[in-house]
């Protein structure tokens, strides 16, 4: 499986906010490493597909660096959820196609930074 790492270094405005972009991308959403660097606590960021607005990852008052790995939710092909076992939800890894994935953050402090590392396979 071919896997491409993007590093998206962000450094906010006065106003605590910015906005920064990977390429475009192509592939399935494997994980998104956010280090924190010198961004406030309480940092609220949302990541999502540019072109579908798709969340791929929102949180608010973050402390410190973690990493996330999102998943959507399945559905069949009546446009229910689909479960594994009636109760259980299944998820899946998210796509993109020809998509750049867009990066928000708010609440990080006057000209504070952090880096995003986007994981796509």
């Amino acid at each position: 499986m071919h896997v491409e790492r993007h590093t998206v270094a962000l450094t906010t405005a006065s106003d605590g906010t910015v906005v920064g972009y990977t390429p475009v991308v192509t592939g399935r959403v494997l994980g998104v490493r956010y280090v924190k660097d010198t961004f406030d606590n309480g940092v609220d960021f949302t990541i999502t597909a540019e072109a579908t607005g798709e969340t791929l990852w929102t949180e608010a008052d973050v402390n410190a660096s973690k990493s996330c790995y999102p998943r959507a939710q399945v559905n069949d092909t009546a446009g229910v959820a689909a479960t594994l076992d009636g109760t259980r939800a299944m998820r899946d890894r998210i796509a993109l196609a020809g998509d750049r994935v867009k990066i928000s953050i708010a609440q990080g402090g006057n000209a504070k930074s952090g880096t995003f590392h986007v994981t796509i396979g």
